[in-house]
């Protein structure tokens, strides 16, 4: 079964538990951004503004359809580290079996819808006429390739599962220069513009995906499923709708507050939307610690239901809660001196409007990311603890915030009322999530009780 490569978080340190766990994750989430730092990079100094902001404006409807196959993947795959953490090897596999031809009808489904609807979205979100062709040819490829992402995303997820999360970080380093070759040769040589760095990305994400695949066959015998295992069982794919569908949805409902301001942000104009673009792309990058402590606390908490361990939950929250203040405090004293810096490497020097309201942006986002880190650990723990509906409540709360800040400040207050939407979306969703938490702690409590 490749005891070798999986973790059990059931016993231990939490602290050494979950930053061993972490540590390698992030990495495998860093060497993700790459593909979006590297497409941006390269797109802004090989391209121009133009460009840039043509591949920003997409940022939203980005996270909203892609983040929304990332949900329902790592959704799924919870009753597989439920159903390890109990060691019911039989019942993993069925999950993995009937959530494999769940991902793929999902996968079909999405693409051919949002195929379709690409140019419609675009004119429905305001892209600004001078983009909005350029913002077309990069995005449909996106959403072309959504079979590639979700292959990555859910076999990677099963990993996780099994404590393993380590191996997939390798594949994400290859596919990561993979990706660096495949921009520069299809934009640089082969001249394809934003068509060529939407394609690199595909193709390097289906690389890390088919790696997955190949190392599951090879060292993972208790990933192997038998022909019944395939086989849709109303009961199985029941509770990973359950437990997927929340988490899809709460990625969209999240988004579309993004995409709502992202709209307002489009009205400012290229300087504006470029701006966010070049802000955005170095923001996600810096928050990959964040993830990384929210699919630790997944995996951390499903094992741990699983086996019974309600005990461990609080002190697991403890350590992650730690380690995101310290990364925070740290990491806006890198942003306040050198912040500046960063976005020189996807704009030139003479673009001092664009650069001066990217670090804006920054400092102003990075002052808050305590308040991030909290989202993530506590809401990947309930969801790892089985709670994952309130992944949705906990979206909507974020929407109302990125909503109000769009529909009613960027209007009045402009740029510098768009950089405050995040902190306040982090705001709302922790009001709502810490005392969820304690909520679904009691009730797994008297659960266990009866």
């Amino acid at each position: 079964m490749a005891s070798n490569t999986t973790k059990d978080m059931t016993s231990g340190s939490t602290m050494k538990l979950i930053l061993g766990f972490a540590v390698p994750l992030l990495m495998g989430m860093l060497f993700q951004q790459v593909y979006s730092l590297v497409d941006t990079i390269i797109v802004g100094r090989f391209l121009g503004v133009s460009a840039l902001a043509a591949v920003g404006a997409t940022g939203s409807i980005n996270f909203l359809i892609v983040g929304f196959c990332q949900g329902i993947c790592n959704g799924f795959a919870l009753p597989v580290a439920q159903r390890f953490g109990a060691k019911d090897y039989d019942g993993l596999r069925k999950y993995v079996g009937n959530s494999a031809v769940l991902t793929i009808i999902f996968g079909g489904a999405i693409t051919l819808i949002t195929v379709i609807a690409c140019r419609p979205i675009l004119e429905l979100m305001q892209t600004p006429a001078d983009i909005i062709d350029l913002s077309y040819h990069y995005i449909v490829v996106i959403f072309a390739g959504i079979p590639a992402i979700m292959l990555y995303n859910i076999l990677s997820a099963y990993l996780r599962s099994l404590g393993d999360s380590i191996t997939p970080v390798i594949f994400l380093v290859l596919s990561a220069g993979l990706n660096i070759g495949l921009d520069l040769l299809f934009i640089v040589t082969f001249h394809w513009g934003v068509f060529g760095a939407a394609f690199a990305t595909v193709l390097s994400q289906a690389v890390s995906g088919i790696l997955c695949l190949i190392l599951i066959i090879k060292k993972f015998d208790l990933l192997h499923l038998k022909r019944e295992d395939w086989k849709l069982d109303w009961g199985y794919s029941r509770y990973l709708l359950i437990m997927g569908l929340p988490m899809g949805l709460q990625y969209s409902i999240t988004a579309i507050g993004s995409v709502i301001l992202q709209a307002s942000v489009n009205t400012l104009g290229s300087t504006a939307v470029a701006s966010m673009t070049a802000g955005s792309r170095i923001s996600m990058f810096v928050v990959c610690p964040f993830d990384a402590l929210g699919s630790t606390m997944a995996t951390f908490g499903g094992q741990n239901v699983g086996a019974g361990r309600l005990d461990r939950l609080g002190r697991g929250l403890r350590s992650a809660v730690i380690l995101g203040a310290i990364y925070s405090a740290l990491i806006l004293v890198i942003l306040i001196f050198f912040g500046r810096d960063l976005i020189l490497l996807f704009v030139s020097a003479k673009e001092a409007a664009v650069i001066a309201q990217a670090k804006q942006f920054l400092v102003t986002n990075a002052a808050f990311y305590l308040m991030l880190a909290l989202v993530n650990i506590v809401r990947f723990l309930i969801q790892g603890m089985g709670f994952s509906g309130f992944a949705v409540f906990a979206g909507v709360f974020e929407m109302v915030a990125r909503t109000l800040v769009g529909l009613v400040f960027v209007p009045i207050f402009g740029f510098t009322a768009a950089c405050s939407a995040n902190p306040l979306a982090w705001i709302f969703a922790d009001c709502f999530l810490i005392p969820a938490f304690f909520h679904c702690r009691k009730k797994l409590q008297n659960a266990m009780t009866r």
